[in-house]
């Protein structure tokens, strides 16, 4: 920062103009942007080998102002442990802002924490700059026993627990469990009544008898509905082995009628039991039309004389012929076969219509293609909520944080590259033409040269088209990262043909290339242009690469 120095004759100044004059001074520097401040901290200078130093870092800002914290391995040549969320306060219309990084380093010795990166609204601030000491655990080896190296031992992965992804699984299948209780209280419902009516029409009018007995309507003074239930008793009985429109036949109607059968001989009753009957329908009717009241005893002595007719009717009903009884077994086969596949019908609505309600909360919820990724998968997704891993590849190394390990290109050097370069290292996970593919390349030359990176992006069309691809497009910007490398980032389209289903896919990409520590780095991201899961990946690795030693 430059100093300025203020010469000043000898002449008392008021200490209130002084104050004034400095803020002035302070806002034309400033450029009348919002006031922060930045500063760090770490818990203790000199740890052991492994232990871990806690590095705070405070910013202090306008309401209004976004602030980046650094991510990543940005403070090489210390590991980052942990990173914690960060913590808020407010102070009026001013926010108080801390972050907690756990650091370690494994090999002794004295290390500086390098300036760390901070982006307040579009100003960048710097912490210092701060020195740490690694000493070397003491062992004594005369009373240490000394044991052989294990073997390795293979290990399960472990396991990330995804709490949305279990969310919306028990959600369903709560939602599904009580569309499935639902649907069997309904169905145990439909079965008890259709298991009377399954029943001889003799036996289920005896039983719709006891129902009126059980219902106590006499005692509740409920006549009219009391009669009611009464008369279409015996109507139905009479409506389905007599008379089939007993139902909404007039009683002097259903009077002639059984006359008419018992002159045919189709009936065997008396005229007693027909009078006893037509007493009690007309009684019926005055009950349930002229609201008339018959005492308890009248109402009941009624009752029996239905019951009576429906016993003395079954007994005088002459017995069905062969013919008839075939007819009639045809007849309780096919309706039957009408309940069974209303049964299959009726359970296959309830168990559709739990399973759309269950996908429409959730899709109302989360979103309908979150809900769809979940229960049927998707690989950039799984990558997206796997747990990250930061590894450093090549030489000079790259610091970078992945959803899987790259796997490392097997790569000849030719003669003649072997006579110019120290090492060339490739790796690479995923392919051009999936979801998502991922490369990081290493140069490193026996003798100090000069690269230009500006030729690498002229080259970039090549690469490319020796993949493959076709219709690329090329933009390119400097770039720096949080550590303060400075390199070129090339992005754009395009589009290749999977050899496998033949189809044009248009991919995305993007590559930082730096010429850091007496070498050449590359970084390479493609990733599928409509797949909504990938940008995101793709940002989120850009934004954590690191070159170690970065100055």
């Amino acid at each position: 920062m430059t100093n300025y120095k203020l010469r000043f004759q000898k002449r008392t100044i008021q200490p209130e103009a002084l104050r004034l004059f400095v803020w002035m001074i302070f806002f034309v520097f400033s450029g009348y942007k919002a006031f922060a401040q930045v500063s760090a901290k770490i818990d203790s200078t000199t740890i052991e080998i492994g232990n871990e130093i806690r590095y705070k870092m405070q910013v202090e800002a306008d309401s209004t102002q976004i602030v980046v914290f650094p991510e990543g391995q940005t403070f090489t040549p210390l590991e980052v442990i942990e990173s914690q969320k960060i913590d808020t306060s407010r102070n009026g219309k001013r926010f108080n802002l801390t972050k907690e990084y756990a650091l370690t380093q494994f090999d002794s010795g004295h290390y500086t924490i390098p300036r760390q990166k901070v982006m307040i609204g579009d100003q960048v601030f710097f912490t210092d700059s701060l020195k740490v000491e690694v000493r070397d655990v003491l062992v004594d080896t005369t009373k240490q026993k000394m044991y052989e190296i294990k073997p390795l031992v293979d290990v399960d992965a472990k396991f990330a627990f995804n709490w949305k992804k279990w969310i919306l699984w028990i959600g369903g299948v709560l939602l599904l469990i009580l569309g499935f209780i639902a649907f069997f209280i309904f169905i145990k419902k439909k079965r008890k009544a259709n298991k009377e009516d399954e029943l001889p029409p003799y036996e289920r009018a005896i039983l719709a008898l006891q129902k009126i007995d059980e219902s106590h309507l006499l005692e509740k003074d409920s006549h009219k509905e009391y009669y009611s239930q009464l008369s279409d008793t015996a109507r139905k009985y009479i409506d389905e082995e007599v008379y089939d429109h007993a139902m909404e036949s007039t009683t002097d109607e259903l009077i002639t009628r059984l006359d008419e059968e018992i002159r045919s001989g189709n009936l065997n009753l008396d005229k007693n039991t027909i009078e006893e009957l037509k007493n009690v329908l007309k009684t019926a009717d005055m009950a349930k039309f002229a609201k008339s009241k018959p005492d308890i005893i009248t109402a009941k002595a009624d009752r029996n004389v239905i019951e009576q007719v429906i016993h003395k009717t079954k007994s005088a009903i002459p017995e069905p012929t062969e013919e008839e009884l075939l007819a009639d077994e045809e007849y309780r086969k096919t309706v039957a076969e009408k309940k069974q596949r209303k049964k299959i019908i009726v359970a296959s609505i309830v168990t559709t219509s739990a399973i759309v309600i269950t996908w429409v909360i959730f899709g109302l919820v989360y979103g309908f293609d979150v809900v769809k990724d979940t229960l049927l998968g998707h690989p950039t997704k799984e990558l997206a909520e796997t747990e990250w891993i930061t590894s450093a590849y090549g030489s000079p190394p790259v610091t970078i944080t992945t959803p899987r390990v790259l796997i490392r290109n097997a790569y000849q050097m030719t003669e003649e590259q072997k006579q110019m370069l120290k090492g060339n290292e490739t790796f690479v996970y995923g392919s051009l033409v999936g979801n998502f593919y991922a490369v990081v390349t290493t140069v490193q030359y026996k003798q100090p040269t000069e690269i230009k990176l500006d030729k690498v992006v002229e080259g970039v069309v090549g690469k490319f088209e020796s993949m493959g691809a076709k219709n690329i497009s090329v933009k390119d910007e400097e770039y720096e990262t949080l550590g303060g490398a400075k390199g070129v980032k090339v992005f754009g389209d395009l589009e290749i043909v999977n050899p496998v289903t033949k189809k044009k896919q248009k991919n995305s990409y993007l590559m930082l290339n730096f010429a850091e520590n007496g070498g050449f780095q590359q970084i390479t991201l493609v990733y599928d242009v409509e797949d909504r899961y990938a940008k995101d990946v793709a940002e989120r690795i850009i934004n954590s690469v690191e070159l170690k030693n970065a100055k």
